[in-house]
């Protein structure tokens, strides 16, 4: 009696799986509660993911890696702030391979804050979002 099989099996039923599109279902979160409140994918994944990536301060975090979150621009000035907020702004959200690009950036400054709106391209379509910094001189 053979361990293994004696003969070669064919296997022309099989399912060839295409792993270059991965799922992006993840937890919904409620960030007013601090807490997981179902499940979302899709669109509202990555609308979910953008949020969180900028507003995770860069390098501060052990957990994530160097290249995740939005590096500061609090008490920078105006000129810089508005130089450097649609560069920053992309290196953060560009880290996601399902984000293709970032559009439309538009900086409006109110007493000393810096609001950026812009439109984020990805593979499931377009998200509008937006950054705040603060505290800027």
């Amino acid at each position: 009696m053979a361990v293994l099989p004696s003969e070669d099996i064919l296997m022309d039923d099989t399912d060839i799986v295409d792993t270059s599109v991965f799922p992006t279902k993840t937890y919904r979160l409620d960030f007013e509660r601090g807490r997981c409140i179902g499940m979302i994918d899709g669109l509202e994944a990555i609308k979910q993911s953008i949020f969180k990536m900028l507003s995770t301060e860069r390098f501060k975090h052990l957990i994530y890696s160097d290249d995740y979150g939005f590096e500061n621009l609090s008490g920078k000035e105006r000129l810089f702030v508005q130089a450097e907020l649609p560069r920053r702004i992309e290196e953060a959200v560009l880290q996601d391979a399902r984000i293709l690009a970032v559009e439309d950036i538009s900086i409006q400054f109110q007493a000393d804050s810096a609001i950026a709106t812009f439109v984020c391209r990805t593979v499931y379509g377009k998200i509008e979002a937006s950054k705040e910094v603060s505290s800027i001189v």
